[in-house]
């Protein structure tokens, strides 16, 4: 079902009954890799509500937790204590089947790297993921919104990097995910491209309502989004909100 201005609304059957929850609730999260001497402690004691249709930036150096983090909102990884809610669906008590419903039918992921597929084209890239999803947009549509149709029958050797990362993210929304979580997803481009992809984030944010997680650690993308999560040695160190959002032109860095 499209809009008028050609962005795809959220199908009758997607409509959430439980809209007056957070989309994650996080209560008292940690996570530990290994055991004894090598134990490793990734997260601490973490809380967090996440509105829907929000835009969080989740800032720290490496090693602060970020990552163990949107793995485990994700459904990629499980915590060792406390409690992930994604409306009323608690996580952290899902079996590894459930976790993978849940991944295909709510969540998209971008990462720093763009996996995609040498043999296919961007349009064929793109359409894999309608497979597995319940309510997936046109394909044609997802590459529109990334502003690459003139580009749909190219294959990725043929593409900029800041283009294939624009490919990944019509792969990550066009199954309509309620989340779109994204790791360092300008990490690996210049500046000038970085800008761009921050820019399909942004509209699919704010045209699509896709609730938006972003890693970063580039302090200036923090500008952009409504709230910035501070993490260190594990813990949310603080909670900043945005009284006036950039957008991605304003940025600098």
């Amino acid at each position: 079902m499209s809009t008028g201005n050609g962005v795809s609304a959220r199908e009758p059957a997607q409509a959430d009954s439980l809209s007056h929850l957070p989309v994650f609730r996080i209560r008292h999260l940690g996570k530990t890799y290994g055991s004894g001497a090598i134990e490793v402690r990734a997260l601490r004691d973490v809380d967090l509500d996440v509105a829907r249709g929000e835009f969080i930036v989740l800032l720290g150096a490496s090693g602060s937790g970020k990552s163990t983090l949107l793995n485990i909102l994700g459904g990629l990884d499980t915590a060792s204590d406390g409690q992930v809610y994604f409306g009323d669906q608690d996580l952290s008590a899902a079996d590894e089947a459930q976790l993978t419903a849940y991944r295909r039918r709510h969540v998209g992921f971008v990462f720093q790297f763009y996996n995609l597929i040498p043999s296919l084209t961007v349009f064929e890239n793109v359409a894999l993921v309608t497979d597995i999803a319940e309510h997936p947009m046109p394909v044609a549509e997802a590459v529109a919104m990334v502003g690459l149709a003139a580009r749909s029958g190219h294959f990725p050797a043929q593409l900029s990097g800041g283009e294939q990362q624009r490919v990944a993210i019509a792969r990550a929304i066009v199954k309509r995910p309620d989340v779109l979580l994204c790791d360092e997803p300008t990490g690996a481009l210049d500046y000038a491209t970085g800008k761009l992809v921050l820019e399909v984030i942004e509209r699919i944010n704010r045209e699509l309502g896709t609730t938006a997680i972003v890693i970063t650690h580039n302090a200036a993308i923090a500008g952009m989004a409504d709230r910035v999560v501070r993490l260190g040695d594990g813990r949310i160190q603080g909670i900043e909100v945005n009284a006036r959002k950039l957008t991605p032109a304003e940025l600098a860095w």
